[in-house]
């Protein structure tokens, strides 16, 4: 098998071949640190960690490069509003990403470059970029010659003429063509600024990931990816400047996720339905957001609402169930090694794990991966009806699932977690506690169940039980 993706640049899917074997240079645009991230955000975080993770499985060395961009309009007015300044609104959202980072199951990227940290580098990639013609100053601006870049258009493929402008870019006079956008702004009075060959100023936002991709990674890189919304002005603007600069292909792959949706409309400050991560993850386990952002194949829209992120709880508990009845079986049979996996068995754990290979190599098609982990799950639950089970058995199964679950990552390995029988074993002892009048320890196996995210229930039929 061969791992194919979909480039946004030729519109194709196409092989993947890494500029230098066994290794990876891929950059994603990270997000403007002056609030908490919302599941808009999360989205690219959870997509293009399966990609790096999967890359990994797959034998490479992933140098992988997100970005915050630690200064530019909302910090400053978040500072105003807030009284304090630019970089300790940074710091502070920075730790909260951190921490919503982690709380998805995600791990960090190998650097996360700021802006304020990059200044130099972005100074010389603009004075560069004047020196072949490509910038000029006015009244303290730098902007770039959007026309002189002949390709400018080919990413999101538009001419010119035809691109829609206006996203955070304004009408301004002083440029030669409507189309030129900045590259340094000249600083407004009491704005934090940097000295520069064009007067006291600040980056403009496109310059920055070119500079930082550039530094971190070399001049061409192998992926770049981001949300769909940044395709354009945003990945576009990095196009033409950093090979307008280097002569060189920027990326040669792209990839962008698409948009979400809460409850079929667009998410907007508009309409006021936003949803933070931090809030989300107060209701919902990691496994259940992660599923929920899996379920729909990364390119296309997602919709959200509360019977999808309800039925991504179910599911998640179906695996969960399925792994942790292993584990408990595992503790009451006899452990021989010498003995021989069941032949069909592994022949149909050699069959999901081929489907779950074949799905992630077809452009990272999570979806259909994980209906390999549901056939896993299908698998398990048929050999725990036996009253008679091999060790190595259960061991193969938990390996064919540590291996698509090291990159789905839908169950979250927690040895505190209580199985099904124990939870039926301890609703029993507490009934028997509240017959005997022993209303101490009733309690506390009701605190340990709640304790473990199990809610108990009434019922017409008697106690019933669910995870959170």
């Amino acid at each position: 098998m061969a791992l194919k993706m979909y480039n946004t640049l030729t519109r194709n899917k196409e092989l993947f071949v890494s500029q230098e074997p066994g290794k990876v240079k891929m950059y994603v645009c990270g997000p403007t640190v002056y609030d908490f991230i919302h599941i808009g955000n999360a989205r690219p975080m959870i997509v293009f960690d399966v990609v790096r993770t999967y890359l990994e499985q797959l034998g490479n060395e992933v140098n992988y490069v997100v970005n915050f961009t630690d200064v530019d309009d909302k910090l400053i007015r978040k500072a105003e509003q807030t009284g304090s300044t630019v970089p300790e609104v940074a710091d502070t959202f920075i730790g909260a990403y951190y921490e919503d980072l982690e709380g998805l199951g995600l791990t960090r990227a190998t650097i996360n470059p700021r802006v304020t940290e990059n200044i130099d580098s972005i100074l010389e990639f603009i004075r560069e970029l004047e020196e072949k013609g490509f910038a000029y100053e006015k009244g303290g601006d730098v902007f770039y010659r959007t026309h002189k870049f002949k390709e400018y258009g080919k990413l999101s493929h538009q001419n010119v003429e035809e691109l829609q402008f206006g996203i955070r870019v304004g009408v301004d006079e002083r440029k030669e063509h409507p189309e030129d956008f900045v590259l340094w702004k000249a600083a407004k009075p009491g704005e934090i600024s940097w000295s520069s060959p064009w007067g006291e100023g600040r980056p403009g936002w496109h310059i920055e990931c070119s500079a930082m991709a550039r530094r971190y990674l070399g001049d061409t890189i192998d992926i770049h990816g981001g949300g769909q919304d940044l395709q354009f002005p945003h990945h576009e603007c990095e196009v033409a400047q950093t090979e307008a600069l280097t002569g060189k292909t920027f990326a040669n792959y792209w990839m962008h996720n698409g948009y979400i949706n809460i409850d079929n409309e667009k998410m907007s400050k508009s309409l006021g339905n936003g949803i933070l991560v931090k809030d989300l993850r107060k209701q919902y386990k990691w496994e259940s957001i992660r599923y929920f952002m899996l379920s729909s194949q990364y390119r296309n829209p997602l919709n959200f609402n509360n019977e999808t992120i309800d039925q991504a709880e179910k599911s998640t508990e179906r695996i969960r169930n399925a792994v942790n009845n292993l584990k408990h079986r595992l503790t009451s049979v006899v452990v021989d090694m010498t003995a021989a996996v069941d032949e069909s068995l592994q022949v149909r754990l050699s069959d999901i794990l081929e489907m779950y290979h074949a799905k992630m190599q077809d452009d990272f098609n999570t979806p259909d991966a994980i209906t390999a982990m549901f056939e896993w799950v299908n698998e398990a639950n048929s050999l725990l009806q036996h009253s008679v089970v091999k060790a190595v058995d259960i061991y193969a199964l938990l390996h064919v699932f540590d291996e698509m679950n090291q990159v789905l990552r839908l169950y979250a390995v927690n040895e505190a977690e209580l199985i099904d029988e124990d939870i039926d074993k301890l609703i029993v002892e507490r009934e028997q506690a509240r017959k005997d009048k022993k209303w101490g320890r009733a309690d506390e196996i009701r605190d340990l169940l709640a304790s473990r995210g199990i809610i108990l229930e009434d019922t017409a039929q008697g106690m019933r039980w669910r995870r959170k």
